[in-house]
């Protein structure tokens, strides 16, 4: 019922504008007959107006045939972003609109489609790579728990000494797909739209004296020497997700320094802020691995990671901590030399 009304309203204005064209015309004839000083005769004024009513007549049908024209074109346009996300909506990221088939009208709309599309299939390759990852994660231990379990069942005669290898295997297997678990959870509550935690006052240099005598036993065990140098400092964080970016970063810096070496943990106040530094002679990182330590899963020695049971998790977590913070982490290696971690915070 609305669309009738309006099409009825369309039809009484082209009539008006029709009669209002005529009337005009009209006039127009008798004044020029009267400028003319020669009176016009009905028969002209009609053949006046059959003429008028021609030109009229190709006029709106120029104009119609122009409009559904158009029309066409629009709707074909419109069609083909109908399509496009059509073909999103299926799993296809790989739909691009050529954005100089359509006019300004158009080319906003076309142009946020590409966009949000490319993002999409950025975030579907990133989806596939951690469903890929986690999985080859996951997998690698529970092979070596499967195997050495099935070893134990299976060998009738398992000296005590292998026995207690195997168990030992299978134990550290274990813890490490409980910390896989653990730091995934950490990761997917920490990347939530509004992770909730209470920041509090708390001594930073007690923390970390805290976590390197947690530590000990590590360190120790490779016989690392270990300096300290900490301002006493007061800061306002979180203290358990800072304590875990401590007990990242010097774990890191223990797995991959040689026995014998040491690390050296600094921690100063910078007006307003406060500058800790972990400090190694380990084994470094390369230049083409630097710019991913910070990425998820990423292993710049993948082997010396599967010895020392790594996920490739603890740095990501460590990054996300320190930015949720509105703090900085930047990082300073030489292959075959040493790496220093750099940690800005606000009081």
């Amino acid at each position: 019922m609305k669309k009738f009304k309006i099409v009825m309203k369309q039809i009484l204005g082209i009539l008006m504008l029709i009669v209002v064209a005529f009337g005009a015309a009209s006039g127009a004839y008798w004044v020029k007959s009267l400028y003319q000083s020669k009176p016009g005769s009905m028969r002209e004024y009609a053949g006046y107006l059959i003429y008028f009513g021609i030109g009229i007549f190709l006029f709106l049908l120029t104009i119609v045939i122009i409009s559904l024209l158009l029309r066409k074109r629009e709707i074909r346009k419109i069609n083909n972003i109908i399509d496009a996300m059509k073909r999103v909506s299926k799993g296809d990221f790989s739909v691009r609109l050529d954005i100089e088939q359509y006019d300004e009208g158009f080319e906003k709309v076309v142009a946020t489609i590409n966009e949000m599309v490319s993002e999409l299939g950025t975030m579907e390759t990133m989806r596939q790579d951690f469903i890929s990852n986690v999985s080859h994660e996951i997998q690698s231990p529970l092979t070596s728990i499967g195997g050495f379990a099935r070893a134990l069942l299976q060998e009738e005669e398992v000296s005590p000494e292998t026995r207690r290898h195997y168990l030992g295997i299978i134990e550290s297997e274990s813890q490490r797909l409980s910390k896989l678990s653990d730091n995934l959870l950490k990761l997917t509550a920490l990347e939530s739209a509004e992770p909730l935690f209470e920041k509090k006052h708390y001594r930073l240099d007690k923390q970390i004296q805290r976590v390197v005598l947690s530590a000990e036993t590590q360190w120790s065990g490779k016989d690392l020497n270990i300096e300290l140098e900490l301002e006493e400092t007061m800061i306002k964080a979180e203290e358990d997700l800072m304590s875990q970016v401590w007990i990242n970063l010097l774990h890191n810096s223990i797995k991959f320094t040689k026995p014998g070496g040491w690390i050296k943990i600094g921690l100063r106040k910078m007006g307003s802020q406060v500058e800790v530094q972990i400090a190694d002679n380990g084994i470094g990182i390369s230049p083409e691995d630097m710019t991913h330590i910070f990425e998820r899963f990423y292993k710049a020695d993948k082997s010396r990671n599967r010895e020392a049971g790594g996920s490739g998790l603890g740095l990501s977590l460590v990054k996300k901590i320190v930015e949720l913070h509105e703090g900085e982490i930047t990082v300073v290696s030489v292959l075959g030399e040493g790496t220093t971690f750099k940690v800005i915070l606000d009081k």
